[in-house]
């Protein structure tokens, strides 16, 4: 292979993104269409076992057929300078630059990483291998449906109600098209991780797989028949916020709302107590909040939240309440500071997250209540609507 497979998976992956995005202008979705997934994309993997756990695999290296792989067996991968070596019952197979393991139907493979030690995952449909920067780069080459299964139930959990199973489906479906070619240049489609979606691999939940197909090419677009930023966090303390307080910008569909399924639900409350020196030096030294005079100390120390605001501010000084929440670690922005005898303070918080989007708390509950998914969506998010992939394209032209 020329070149390695850095080039063929980075071809691979242009060519496959750019077929989505033409599939969704065209209007020829197909829900067969593969993604290329990084996995296990935030460690430094030296070695990992792997198993064929259902149906046929073939072992592909340097695009040759090497072996077919038993149910019986675990083949080792090991990163070696910039080749994969193969091992089979302490047996060495060959180093390769790219190895691909190939289901001929329906197929799942486990993983066991070594080196670092992790649990088992188990995958479905492709895997491959190839040496970056020194260490094994995996991709899971897996039918977009099936990916946003495994998306569901990492982003959702297990055992929730059915049908946020199919709201949770629709968002990550919407997110991974909206964001297909985000990692293309690297080889990949999109990694694992929370920037892109969570992915731990197949979900051991039978129905998120219903709930998916029941959904199949439902995703939510603005009015302007555009996917929307399908953004979510875990909690919005009874009330979402604006998109331009969280990113500066303003979006149509995410806008404050009341939200008073949220309330009571476990991520809606939550208390830090801090040292009030602390808390007042950390003002003035970083942010200089004029907490030397008696108003701004008084702000300072008696902040109070009725509605989401965006900064803590006196004396023409404003400090944003999300660099507070990152400094400090805070659950969200939405947060009262009040005495707490004479040396300390209580931060005293709602939800937990940014705020933008739906609640997943608050729609679980709708969901327990009786909402149906399409209800739950229109909640959360504004001025949008649910549309099938396949017809994306008829209404863009009318």
């Amino acid at each position: 292979m020329v070149m390695g497979g850095r080039f063929e998976m980075k071809r691979k992956c242009i060519y496959g993104a750019f077929f989505l995005l033409a599939s969704l202008t065209f209007g020829f979705f197909s829900p067969n269409e593969t993604v290329q997934i990084r996995i296990f994309a935030h460690l430094r993997v030296n070695s990992a076992k792997v198993q064929a756990a259902k149906g046929v695999y073939r072992l592909i290296a340097d695009n040759q057929m090497i072996a077919v792989m038993s149910p019986t067996v675990w083949f080792d991968c090991f990163s070696r300078n910039d080749s994969v070596e193969v091992m089979v019952n302490g047996v060495i197979v060959g180093r390769y630059r790219f190895i691909k393991m190939v289901a001929e139907v329906d197929g799942e493979l486990k993983i066991k990483l070594t080196d670092p030690e992790k649990p088992v995952r188990t995958y479905q449909d492709h895997v491959s291998f190839a040496v970056m920067e020194g260490a094994l780069r995996i991709v899971n080459d897996i039918v977009l449906d099936k990916y946003i299964g495994g998306v569901t139930e990492a982003e959702a959990g297990s055992r929730t109600f059915y049908e946020f199973y199919k709201v949770q489906a629709i968002l990550a479906r919407t997110f991974a098209l909206a964001h297909i070619n985000k990692h293309a240049t690297e080889g990949f489609c999109l990694c694992d991780q929370v920037h892109c979606q969570a992915y731990f691999g197949k979900p051991r939940d039978l129905s998120i797989s219903k709930a998916v197909d029941e959904t199949k090419g439902m995703v939510v677009v603005d009015d302007n028949l555009n996917l929307i930023i399908a953004a979510f966090h875990s909690n919005s303390g009874g009330q979402t916020a604006n998109s331009e307080d969280v990113w500066g910008k303003a979006t149509p569909y995410l806008r404050s709302i009341n939200d008073t399924f949220s309330l009571g639900m476990p991520n809606s409350k939550w208390t830090r107590r801090m040292l009030k020196d602390d808390w007042l030096t950390y003002l003035k030294l970083k942010h200089n909040f004029p907490v030397d005079k008696e108003e701004g100390k008084r702000i300072a120390t008696n902040f109070y939240q009725n509605e989401r605001k965006v900064y803590l501010e006196s004396g023409g000084v404003k400090v944003p309440l999300k660099i507070i929440r990152q400094d400090f670690l805070l659950k969200s922005t939405y947060f009262n500071v009040v005495p707490l005898g004479k040396d300390s303070i209580l931060i005293s918080g709602r939800g937990y997250g940014h705020g933008l989007g739906m609640c997943q708390e608050g729609a679980m509950r709708m969901a327990k209540l009786g909402y149906s998914y399409t209800e739950i969506l229109k909640f959360y998010y504004k001025n949008i609507q649910l549309i099938n992939l396949q017809k994306l394209s008829f209404y863009k032209d009318e």
